[in-house]
């Protein structure tokens, strides 16, 4: 994954940067990855099929696994910026999830926000094969 811009943020700017905007570009970050995975992994498949596996991979719940299961392998830093994620309050509310799940979703969304921004893309891409393994093990797919 490269970033789309050629201007990179300081390292002071990124660890004081909110939570929530961290999370509002993890989130794109990790629904364009797991599009890009399934499209390589189901070339045939049809685009509501694919879109339908996606949210498997996408919701709030599937998130929180990800996140839950690798807390042991996460660095003491992305530790921190996944808990100050999941701590920050946000102004909108789980519509179809719960709300520990969602809060867990923010947390992971904030850490893969930081990791595309602080361009540790090997990391990046690490934690999110990572969590596709995790999702496809649960048989969601």
């Amino acid at each position: 994954m490269n970033n789309l811009t050629k201007e990179s943020i300081s390292k002071n700017d990124l660890d004081s940067m909110s939570s929530l905007v961290l999370a509002y570009l993890g989130d794109t970050v990790y629904e364009t990855y797991v599009r890009n995975h399934l499209i390589l992994e189901y070339p045939k498949k049809k685009v509501n099929e694919l879109n339908k596996m996606k949210v498997n991979f996408v919701k709030a719940k599937a998130q929180a696994d990800i996140i839950l299961n690798l807390l042991e392998e996460l660095s003491e830093k992305e530790v921190q910026i996944y808990k100050r994620g999941r701590n920050q309050k946000s102004a909108t509310v789980a519509k179809n999830a719960d709300i520990i799940d969602y809060r867990n979703a923010t947390g992971f969304e904030a850490l893969i926000g930081y990791l595309y921004l602080d361009n540790n893309y090997d990391r990046l891409e690490y934690i999110m094969d990572k969590g596709m393994n995790i999702i496809q093990s649960q048989n969601l797919i």
